[in-house]
């Protein structure tokens, strides 16, 4: 069941989207005007309705020395698909997997990788778990923007 957002709940989105922490509940409420109490409020019943689920921080991988990025597309028996999503995650370096609701390629396994030696490793871990590898992506760069429904005619600009 969808959550009812209003103008106030999708301006707070908007702005949590973009930088949660570096924005404070006074930053959010001059943008949307409302108090800082009222959008701390409105933080915590969105928390609690599910609609915020947590709080990721972005990072960059090639910074930490995992220069390489990959995704892998699998295909698994869609039964299985999210057990084996879950035991992907416990392949080191994978960092996120996503179920796709198709039957050809319908697992998406992202990994950050020091060298080609530990990509291969990986990737060779992901075939002894039951995915069947249909592609492997080297992946440059990647961008994010808040999901622009949210808010934007919310937020003072």
């Amino acid at each position: 069941m969808a959550f009812e957002l209003d103008e106030i709940d999708r301006g707070i989105l908007h702005r949590l989207q973009g930088d949660a922490r570096h924005t404070t509940a006074a930053d959010i409420a001059g943008d949307v005007g409302v108090t800082a109490n009222t959008v701390r409020n409105r933080i915590r019943r969105l928390e609690e309705a599910g609609v915020i689920a947590g709080y990721v921080p972005i990072i960059d991988y090639e910074r930490t020395g995992k220069s390489m990025h990959m995704v892998v597309q699998c295909t698994v028996p869609i039964h299985e698909r999210s057990d084996l999503a879950e035991t992907a995650l416990g392949v080191d370096g994978v960092v996120g997997v996503r179920e796709l609701m198709t039957g050809h390629r319908n697992l998406r396994v992202d990994l950050a990788a020091e060298n080609s030696e530990e990509i291969t490793t990986a990737v060779s871990r992901l075939q002894r778990a039951g995915l069947e590898i249909e592609a492997e992506e080297l992946i440059k760069a990647e961008y994010r923007q808040p999901f622009d429904h949210f808010g934007t005619d919310a937020v003072d600009s």
